[in-house]
């Protein structure tokens, strides 16, 4: 933060990791996301220069984490510039950040890159290579790879070829046990291939607008977006191969430790399953300790937060943790290490040992009971699987697992199998399906900005009948429907369902204008009632009032006015955790 702010750079805040407007993920996964507007050209209100440590969580990997490195809860540090400098200047920011004395000091000649080597679509990015070159980093040093390696974009919008900025953290040191420096010279040839190479930065080049046909078109503003896991930074700073080393994650471990009466490093597995434990904790605990917070679920993003608890109770079982209700313990840790750079977790503290309580209590009853099934099985199918999920409480990557560890070998139709069940019982989890985790843009087309605007006067009619303290608590809006989540102790009744439903209609048949300003923080807070933790908005903010009867602090889009809406109704109204309640609604 302080050097990118001494480049001229805005510091500005993490986003919430519930995406708002955007239904092609569960969750906010890069620092990308809340940014994409400005990367299509909207001005931010921070200027064109801006930097930021991102709260991400990604679940499509979730396999992979056990090992030294991988995370489903992780901090990535940006720096982005919405069409100021390119190339040069974001690779000579990121040597000098790195290697000066002055800032991180690494070891220039444990430093390796990659670039894109180009395709039919798109040219061998000629440049990044030169600079790179002009640096000093040895040929042998700069791979280059192809569009799976080095391009980065989702399946809609700006992208381009990135760099990747590698660090040699090997040979490893004996013991995993051990808090010891790895050490060693650096290979004099790159191998992208050998792990000991960790990818510590990212620096994507966004210079094409890839349309929904999938051809790429020159975007008139081009962007640099950096990522730079602040986990891996940390453990190569320390000299550790092992992130779960660092001081992010030796207080959780120590806590399993003292829980399982075992030690992080006394074997592979016990380490494996330790991290799990850790990462899983750390993910759920971030989740539901978000403005927008999440409770374990059979659906979307609630869906992960159950599996996630679920794993841990799990592998703790497998450590041997016998006490009740201990992932609780290790969750204040959590909230313990984390809680002043994210205050939202001590806010919402309650609210987070209540639903892993609960869920807990809820999984070790039915735990017991499904694991007897799973003697009896000798093959499984995705229908199976469905009806244990269904009946145990079982999500299909636990059955999976208990499976081959009983050396059961599951064919590869069963998770289709199962989503396609799980789809019939109109129970479907995006979490079970086959590429559910692709990232892609919320479609920006009129009718989702429709929606967008109509979700703020439903929320302001919601406050108008139900009472001021109303607050958003999740939305999902798509260009056919609008789905919100907002505190609320009861369910509604069908005449204040359709209440909400007339005060919106009629806002909408007085035409009225949708203004936007851009105003101080603190001026804007004085007229405009937020949902979210106000420190997590910039200094300057973009206020959309509705006349009165609607201010927001907002990033947009809206509509010029409210009768471009059309007639808003209220097609369901349902409980969507303890004492959150959820609209969904359609403009017809």
């Amino acid at each position: 933060m302080d050097f990118f702010k001494s480049k001229g750079h805005t510091i500005i805040p993490s986003a919430s990791l519930i995406p708002e407007n955007d239904p092609s993920v569960l969750f906010t996964t890069a620092g990308m996301h809340p940014l994409v507007p400005y990367l299509l050209g909207e001005k931010h209100p921070a200027g064109n220069k801006l930097t930021d440590i991102q709260k991400c969580v990604r679940t499509g990997d979730i396999d992979e984490v056990g090992d030294a490195n991988h995370h489903t809860f992780f901090e990535m540090m940006g720096n982005w510039s919405l069409g100021d400098y390119f190339k040069k200047e974001s690779i000579q920011m990121s040597w000098e950040f790195l290697t000066s004395p002055e800032w991180l000091g690494l070891d220039k000649n444990r430093i390796a890159v990659s670039v894109f080597a180009g395709d039919s679509d798109s040219p061998f990015d000629d440049e990044a290579y030169a600079i790179w070159r002009d640096l000093g980093i040895s040929e042998k040093r700069i791979a280059k790879l192809p569009k799976e390696n080095n391009w980065w974009g989702m399946e809609r919008g700006p992208c381009g070829p990135d760099t990747e900025i590698f660090y040699w953290a090997g040979p490893s040191t004996n013991s995993t046990s051990s808090r010891q420096a790895s050490s060693g010279q650096a290979p004099e040839e790159f191998n992208d291939t050998d792990n000991r190479w960790v990818e510590i930065w990212n620096n994507v080049f966004l210079q094409y607008d890839k349309k929904a046909d999938g051809t790429l078109d020159i975007l008139k503003q081009k962007n640099v977006d950096t990522g730079m896991g602040l986990e891996r930074t940390l453990a190569v700073l320390n000299g550790f191969d092992d992130n779960y080393k660092t001081d992010l994650f030796v207080n959780t471990i120590d806590k399993i430790e003292k829980f399982s009466g075992k030690k992080y490093g006394d074997s592979k597995e016990i380490t494996r399953m330790m991290r799990i434990i850790a990462d899983h904790v750390k993910a759920t605990t971030f989740i539901m300790g978000d403005d927008r917070g999440i409770a374990p679920s059979n659906v979307g993003q609630g869906y992960v937060v159950r599996r996630l608890i679920r794993r841990a109770i799990r592998y703790g079982k497998q450590l041997g943790i016998a006490e009740e209700f201990w992932i609780k313990e290790v969750a204040k840790i959590v909230i313990h290490d984390y809680h002043n750079t994210y205050p939202e977790l001590q806010k919402n503290i309650e609210f987070i040992f209540e639903e892993l309580k609960k869920e807990e209590d809820k999984f070790k009853k039915t735990l017991e009971v499904g694991l007897k099934e799973f003697e009896k099985l000798k093959s499984i199918t995705g229908v199976g699987a469905f009806n244990l999920y269904q009946t145990y409480g079982f999500p299909l990557e636990l059955s999976i697992e208990e499976l081959q560890n009983r050396g059961i070998a599951v064919d590869d139709k069963v998770s289709k199998e199962f989503a396609e069940e799980l789809t019939r019982h109109q129970d479907k989890s995006r979490t079970a399906s086959s590429g559910m985790f692709k990232g892609g843009l919320a479609d920006d087309s009129f009718e989702t900005t429709k929606y967008h605007t109509a979700a703020h006067l439903m929320l302001a009619a919601i406050r108008n009948i139900l009472g001021k303290d109303i607050v958003q608590k999740g939305a999902n809006i798509t260009a056919e429907r609008l789905r919100f989540d907002f505190n609320y102790p009861e369910k509604l009744t069908p005449e204040q369902t359709k209440q909400i439903e007339d005060l919106v209609n009629t806002k909408i048949q007085e035409n009225i204008p949708v203004e936007m300003s851009e105003i101080p923080k603190e001026e804007a807070l004085k007229i405009a009632k937020t949902s979210f933790n106000p420190a997590k908005y910039d200094d300057i903010v973009k206020v959309y009032r509705i006349a009165d009867f609607s201010i927001e602090l907002c990033g947009g889009p809206h509509v010029q006015n409210t009768g471009k809406l059309g007639h808003f109704k209220i097609t369901k109204e349902e409980s969507s955790s303890a004492g959150v309640r959820r609209i969904k609604a359609i403009l017809e």
